[in-house]
Order: C-alpha cells, then structure tokens, then sequence
C-alpha cells in the first residue's frame, strides 16, 4: 500500500493507515484485565532534560514478557543512562504503535508481525532493543497451545480443520501455528479462528465452544492448572529464540534524538540481561505492575530476554506473514531492525 508514495504519507493517508494498524491488532491485549493505572505526568517535553536527566515515556502491556524494563527501572540502569522513564501501560499493541508515530510515546512494545505490518504500510518505525524471545525449547516456552484433557487433538496436525481461540486475527498468532500444521503434514487453509482476550480462551476450551486455544503466560500456567492439555509451543515450536516482540521508536525521534535512542537502547540491553540472569527477581517485579497471584508468577514459564535480536527469526516471521497475505511484499528490515 502507498507503493507510489517514497515520501511519507499525506496527513489523511497517515491516518487512514493507523487506523489500520489499530484494526490490524497486536499480539498481546492488556492480557491481565483492564488497568485502571493513571498515566504520568509530562515532566517535560519529549527530548527535553529534566535536570540531568531526559523524560520519555514507553507504552508497555502489563504482562510478563516487559518484565525486564520495570526490573531495569527499579534497578536504576535507565537513570544511569540520564533517562527518566515513565511506563505506561495500554491495551494492546495496536495502541502502541499509533503512539509511538504521534509523539505520545518516546518509545513502545510491540510483537514483531505487528512492526512488520507498520514497517510495510510505510509507517516510519525503528526498531531500538529486544523485546522477548522464545525459549531454546519447544516442550517448554512461555507461549503455546492447549485443549482439553481428553479431546482427541493429540498434536499439531490434529489442528487442521478445527476452531482455535487466538487474541489477535490475523497476525503472529496465526501466522505461527499455520505454518506449523504445514510442517507437520496438515492443511491449516480450514481452520477457523476465533478472536477471543486471552482470559476468555481457557473458560472457551473448558466448555467446547473451541477445540484448542493459544495462550501466553501467565494464562497458560493458570490454563494447565485447570486441567488442559499442552500441545505445543506456535513460538519456539517454529524456531527456538524466535524473537516475539520488539521495543521500538519512530524514525523521526530515531533521528532527532539519537543519544536518548542510544541511552535507551544501552538500558534494555542491560534490563534484558539482568532480567535472564535474575528470574527470582523478574518474577517477584510481575506484582508490582499486573494483577497475578503469587502462586501462578511463582509457577509461570518465564520467556526468553536476550540482548540480541534474532534477524533470522524476524525474516522468518515476514516470510509467513507474505505467505498468509497479511504482507504484500516484505518490508526492508535493514530499514526497520537496528
């Protein structure tokens, strides 16, 4: 789309496309239920010192995968960097992204098939850190799919045909479990998703209204305690250290602020690395800013938290998301990764 414009897009086209974006959705909804948290105050304005330090503002999810930005935060790694870090928190993705090209984030969370559809509808997003990551193992990871106990789907190819319960149409969560039903000898091109927030899929698998469901923890943990079957990871289960989601900025404050960029940038590597060396911390930062009990945080699979993006994962992803038609050509991710 807007292949005849090189430029950026007009004002009316601009938003003519964020607002596909925001339809288009994002991998993980504000999975922990509706946040009352109020947002923080502008201390300045964006780019602008307060003191020694410089304000941004970063639009999370309140879920276990930014674990590590609250961990760093509380550690100091970004007042370090002369950052002072506000966290907001949104419903999804599909907020973020809009956000973040209008100036009401410095910086945001998004899944990596959701900066691939920006990235390819000439929205001028950079992508700045890691984000999480898949586990090195497929029979244990932070995403994946379950069913009931005794339903008859034994494994991936089982899906074929059959009514799954994802968060997001049409994006990385159907984009992964598709191309795993092709590689393990099935026809995904009959199976009917159906949008459901994650909290709503274990109940949906309970009662049969769906046949399997994928669920990110912390409801994947609360979904096993409930007697559902794991069946595979859609992550790890397409390639192990799939990086799932990415930490990002615009373009424009990419290049008129390029050492807040690079500050930040130095502080989630450090966040990141602490985060994958410290669980016990990263678990016990988890009630600090979403609703989980205890006993499930303390239960959950943690994801992965490298420092390093996985491009090859990220080629992968834009790969499948052609193949599904969610892309028309793929994205110059020389343009959009670090």
């Amino acid at each position: 789309m807007n292949h005849s414009h090189p430029q950026r897009p007009s004002g009316q086209a601009r938003r003519r496309v964020l607002g596909a974006i925001v339809a288009t959705g994002a991998l993980l909804l504000a999975a922990c239920g509706s946040t009352s948290e109020t947002p923080g105050p502008a201390a300045s304005e964006p780019g602008g010192a307060a003191g020694d330090t410089t304000a941004v503002k970063v639009g999370v999810i309140p879920i276990v995968d930014v674990a590590p930005i609250y961990l760093g935060k509380e550690k100091g790694f970004f007042t370090e960097e002369g950052l002072d870090l506000t966290l907001e928190t949104a419903q999804g993705g599909a907020a973020i992204v809009p956000g973040v090209v209008s100036g009401q984030y410095q910086f945001g969370f998004s899944n990596t098939i959701s900066l691939l559809l920006a990235s390819s509808k000439d929205l001028p997003l950079k992508v700045v850190s890691n984000g999480v990551a898949a586990s090195a193992d497929p029979a244990k990871d932070f995403g994946g799919i379950v069913v009931k106990a005794d339903s008859p789907i034994q494994g991936i190819a089982d899906l074929a045909g059959k009514k799954i319960g994802v968060n997001t149409l049409n994006n990385i969560q159907t984009t992964t479990i598709n191309e795993l039903v092709r590689a393990a000898g099935g026809d995904p091109s009959g199976i009917q998703y159906v949008e459901l927030a994650f909290p709503d899929i274990p109940p949906a698998v309970a009662s049969g209204d769906i046949d399997a469901g994928q669920l990110v923890e912390p409801f994947l943990t609360i979904a096993k305690n409930q007697g559902d079957r794991y069946i595979g990871s859609n992550y790890a289960g397409l390639m192990p250290e799939l990086t799932v989601a990415m930490y990002f900025t615009s373009a424009n404050y990419a290049q008129s602020d390029p050492e807040v960029v690079e500050a930040f940038t130095a502080a989630m590597k450090k966040s990141l690395a602490y985060a994958a060396e410290h669980p016990d911390e990263a678990r016990a930062i988890l009630g600090t800013y979403t609703k989980i009990d205890p006993e499930v945080s303390a239960a959950v699979t943690l994801p992965g938290w490298p420092e390093e993006i996985n491009r090859d994962s990220v080629q992968k992803l834009s790969d499948l998301a052609v193949q599904d038609k969610l892309l028309d050509s793929a994205p110059d991710l020389d343009a959009l990764l670090p």
